[in-house]
């Protein structure tokens, strides 16, 4: 197939050959599966705002001298934008199609890193982050909406791939971001980054599309994968806006007067509560209590992911690994940058196997194997992780084994509540890794108080053994009567 003719493939979805050069599923296949790259190369362009932080986070800290809690701040804001604003930004997907939200998308995320480089202030960076996470999200959320929809037979394999680049995408720049940190600071780091990375996203933009009636399978025929047919809106799921406004009035009036109060650092923890005990109330009465489970499950495992992933830097430190050479595959590099490197890789992999292996023997079984062996593997790094190898080891396979749920979770919404609104609805699950990055801080403060890691780990693995079983004997069942029940 010449060029130009996949080229007006990806965009216009129609390929002009005659039928003995092409059949129809051939020409269908090349385009849901060329959507899909699409939407992995922006998710690779966005993957270092989260996972690249960790190395700007010592330069940050020597040049002006503020304290590591208050610093990871910034990151808990950038999570909680790029999460919670999801099934807004869904809601405009909806109404002016995915190419436009990744176009104001790639803008947000190239403008935050830029502030970045400028930022002198705490309240800088903080608003930096704010504008790259409301960026991010807009990318992330459509890019995996829209895999879900060229995808029904494969939800769990579109998911993860597309959640791949993500997790993934950073590896590709571990080291050269390290480089350029090292040679030319951080500033710049963040200027060059955010220029390029925003650029692409942009171009990018033009390409990406949802499927038109006819293009995809209608469902999956796995046994094992049970799907709706009822179209589920969101306001049936987490119940009518009315009562998320007055949650909203009650969260901004509560945060304000925490904030003249100075109880600032409590606000987080406040946050959370509130999210779980009043709209746990509206979805409980007046949503789908299912999508409370999910919501739970999902905010458990990801703040044992987001401790690490935050932390990956000075945990090193702390335990003092972080620049002994560690020789792997006959290459020698500092253990910290081992440890990027392959977690980065293996975050990203997990998300196409996992999510891969659903599509055969359901999502709650694929959760319950990755879940318990994320519990062990935090527990392992807690004991063993003070060796260097093991260190590197360790820290990959806990990687591995908590990024699936980011494929594992948006294949299970959608096979709950329906393809209809798919982004929107995974979008308002997806806010879980929100409300999980309310948690991050804390565990600065944990570590401080004690004088290590060692509960952070604990806390991790328990939460993961719990989803796991959460996943296997009660999501499972409860499922089967939600779909049944249609």
């Amino acid at each position: 197939m010449a060029a130009n003719q996949i080229i007006k493939t990806l965009v216009w979805g129609k390929l002009k050959v005659s039928s003995q050069t092409m059949a129809a599923p051939k020409a269908s296949a090349v385009l849901r599966w060329g959507q899909l790259v699409v939407g992995v190369i922006c998710m690779v362009m966005i993957a270092n705002l989260q996972y690249g932080w960790t190395f700007f986070v010592p330069g940050i800290q020597k040049s002006f001298g503020w304290d590591r809690a208050s610093i990871q701040v910034a990151f808990t804001l950038f999570v909680l934008f790029e999460t919670w604003l999801v099934p807004i930004e869904g809601w405009f997907v909806d109404k002016y199609g995915p190419g436009f939200v990744i176009f104001v998308g790639g803008i947000l995320c190239g403008i935050g890193w830029v502030m970045n480089s400028y930022a002198t202030t705490l309240t800088a960076f903080y608003a930096a982050q704010i504008i790259a996470g409301i960026g991010a999200g807009g990318v992330y959320g459509t890019c995996i909406g829209t895999a879900l929809k060229w995808f029904p037979d494969k939800r769990g394999l579109a998911a993860g791939i597309t959640a791949a680049g993500f997790g993934a995408g950073s590896a590709l720049t571990v080291v050269p971001i390290q480089a350029m940190i090292a040679e030319s600071g951080f500033q710049t780091t963040f200027f060059n980054f955010g220029i390029g990375q925003g650029i692409i996203v942009c171009v990018l933009a033009f390409v990406l599309r949802v499927p038109k009636a006819g293009e995809v399978p209608a469902t999956t025929t796995n046994a094992n994968v049970i799907q709706s047919t009822r179209q589920f809106s969101p306001s049936e799921i987490i119940g009518p806006t009315p009562y998320w406004l007055v949650g909203t009035a009650i969260a901004l009036i509560g945060g304000v007067a925490m904030w003249i109060m100075g109880w600032q650092f409590y606000i987080p923890l406040a946050l959370a509560a509130l999210i779980f005990s009043y709209g746990g109330y509206v979805v409980w009465t007046r949503g789908q209590p299912i999508f409370l489970l999910m919501y739970f499950m999902f905010t458990i495992v990801g703040a044992g992911g987001l401790m690490v992933t935050a932390n990956l830097y000075p945990i090193a430190k702390d335990i003092k690994v972080d620049t002994v050479p560690v020789t792997l595959f006959g290459l020698t590099m500092a253990a910290l940058t081992w440890s990027a490197t392959i977690d980065r890789v293996l975050n990203g992999l997990t998300r196409p196997f996992f999510g891969w292996i659903s599509d055969h023997i359901g999502r709650e079984n694929t959760m319950f194997v990755a879940f318990f062996i994320e519990g062990l593997g935090i527990f392992a790094l807690y004991k063993l992780g003070h060796d260097p190898v093991w260190f590197v080891l360790l820290s990959g396979l806990v990687f591995f084994a908590w990024g699936e749920i980011y494929s594992l979770f948006p294949s299970t919404c959608t096979d709950t509540f329906g393809t209809k609104f798919a982004t929107t609805n995974a979008g308002l699950l997806y806010t879980a890794k929100g409300t999980a990055a309310l948690l991050v801080p804390y565990t600065n403060q944990i570590q401080k108080a004690t004088g290590s890691w060692d509960i952070v780990f604990i806390i991790s693995a328990a939460a993961n053994i719990l989803a796991a079983v959460l996943a296997l004997f009660v999501l499972k069942a409860w499922r089967v009567r939600v779909i049944a029940k249609g």
